[in-house]
């Protein structure tokens, strides 16, 4: 009778059951400490900057270029309040939970189920997005050089399967990989704007070559589309940076996680706002905000409209290493983000084990799985890239919204727990991102033509939720995530110094069953 009592008091600890994680069940789900400063800015920016070579063009076909770009200072306003407050979270709770993290502290287990799940989403679909485009221009490439052509999901197959594989081979080949690939790319941005300029390419008026639509109101040459319509631009513009805010997934794998993940952030998202300024201003200045507004590779007909057709191919092969770093970067998130999830026993535990070599190689594979049978039910539809787009940008705009509240919270709830970085910006900060991420998170519902990404995301979290709060919420293991919020942000700080299991783990058990 008393064990009966106990039970029932260890389950009405927020709704959930922990168990003993078991003998060898850590040693099975490592990570290795392998990034610095340089390590983490190059895997930031590297998982954001396929956003300049594709997709953020979009926006200019949903507002025009003047309706993208008041979007796009919004953004910019939400991410630096953003990052402002993910820096002091991270720096508080150094684990790879990430989003999770933040919102289990603040907000329970079902908080944190929410809001992992959210980044789930945002991850495993923006990889999809970068994979549907990296197919498009290196089909581009091939056929322009060898006349080769290769159906699209034959490409995929082949880019999730190199990628996969490099992510899986360790962590230290990831850093530097994405490193160099993202120093290659600002290379070929910047290569880009030369040229563009030396051949005299550029005619600033074809900014504004979009037809103001009579029927839109408040329409014009700056906004053809109206002033809706700088809703609709609005996650266009967040593909500029959406990616950035993957770091703190790294805080297991970096060797100074509080001081180094904050600074990588803002120096990430300044570097991106160089990058985007380059693509956003002469891009369509080459080919033409109309034309733009609707390419798979943007990038790509900018080259052409100055260069020779085998030259243009060439650089544009060039060009797409930026995304294919960005592939290597938000593979890297998604794993990470699982592995930390089902570590827990939020997701199965098997996608958290590492194997020999510390990467979480389970997760990495299903992940790809998954978006590759995405990528194939939405493939017969027209915009399939846009559709996949906005799943990845609905779940990214949930999470961020998430995440906002979570520092609210943690601010208010564990005001003892040990701050290494502050925000500069404080509450506001995180209040102004809030409403900016709500606002975003809006624009995406009510616009029809992004309803097949909302449905989609609906029927995953009703099937998320149901899975979890039938199965998941009963198996769940003390992880660095969870010690940090069950002993109210004293205990879980640092996995390295504090140790996994054993006695913390005995005695927090022993505080939900007395």
């Amino acid at each position: 009778m008393a064990q009966d009592s106990a039970q029932d008091k260890r389950k009405s600890s927020g709704g959930v059951t922990y168990s003993q994680a078991g003998e060898g069940y850590f040693e099975k789900r490592q990570l290795k400490r392998t990034a610095g400063f340089w390590g983490l800015w190059g895997i930031g920016v590297a998982a954001v900057i396929s956003g300049d070579f594709s997709g953020w063009n979009f926006g200019i076909g949903a507002a025009g270029w003047g309706g993208l770009a008041i979007a796009s200072v919004v953004i910019v306003i939400m991410y630096f309040g953003m990052l402002f407050s993910i820096g002091e979270m991270s720096a508080a709770m150094p684990h790879t939970g990430g989003a999770y993290s933040f919102a289990r502290a603040a907000m329970g287990p079902w908080g944190g189920f929410v809001t992992g799940f959210a980044e789930t989403i945002e991850y495993v679909f923006t990889t999809a997005v970068i994979v549907f485009f990296s197919a498009s221009y290196a089909n581009a490439v091939t056929t322009d050089l060898f006349n080769l052509s290769l159906p699209m999901w034959v490409w995929w197959i082949i880019l999730y399967a190199i990628f996969v594989g490099l992510n899986s081979w360790g962590a230290e080949i990831s850093f530097k990989f994405a490193l160099v690939v993202a120093i290659i790319s600002i290379g070929i941005l910047v290569l880009f704007g030369i040229l563009a300029v030396a051949n005299g390419a550029v005619d600033f008026s074809r900014l504004f070559d979009i037809a103001p639509d009579p029927a839109a109101a408040g329409s014009s040459e700056f906004l053809p589309f109206g002033w809706i319509a700088i809703l609709y631009a609005m996650p266009f513009a967040m593909w500029f940076f959406l990616g950035i805010e993957e770091l703190p997934l790294a805080a297991e794998e970096a060797h100074e996680p509080a001081r180094d993940i904050p600074r990588a952030g803002i120096w990430g998202l300044i570097t991106l706002i160089g990058c985007g300024a380059i693509v956003f201003f002469l891009n369509p200045a080459v080919t033409g905000s109309e034309a733009l507004g609707s390419s798979d590779e943007p990038l790509l007909d900018g080259f052409r409209a100055f260069l020779p057709g085998n030259l243009a191919a060439v650089l544009s092969a060039f060009a797409l290493i930026g995304l294919l770093a960005s592939l290597q970067g938000i593979m890297y998130a998604y794993g990470r983000n699982m592995y930390s999830l089902s570590r827990a026993g939020y997701y199965p535990k098997t996608l958290s084990l590492t194997g020999s070599r510390q990467t979480p190689y389970v997760a990495l594979l299903v992940g790809a799985v998954i978006g590759f049978v995405a990528l194939l039910i939405v493939n017969y539809n027209e915009g399939a890239g846009a559709v996949v787009l906005n799943i990845a940008v609905w779940g990214a705009v949930l999470a961020y919204g998430l995440q906002m509240i979570s520092f609210l919270l943690l601010r208010r709830r564990f005001p003892n727990a040990r701050r290494p970085w502050v925000s500069p910006t404080g509450n506001w900060g995180a209040v102004v991102a809030l409403v900016i991420a709500a606002v975003t998170f809006v624009g995406v519902l009510v616009n029809p033509d992004y309803r097949p990404a909302v449905i989609a995301i609906v029927i995953f979290y009703i099937l998320g939720l149901l899975v979890f709060g039938v199965y998941g919420r009963h198996r769940l293991v003390l992880s660095p995530e969870e010690e940090y919020a069950v002993t109210g942000g004293l205990h879980g700080y640092d996995p390295d110094a504090e140790g996994l299991g054993g006695t913390i783990e005995d005695e927090i058990l022993k505080g939900h069953t007395d």
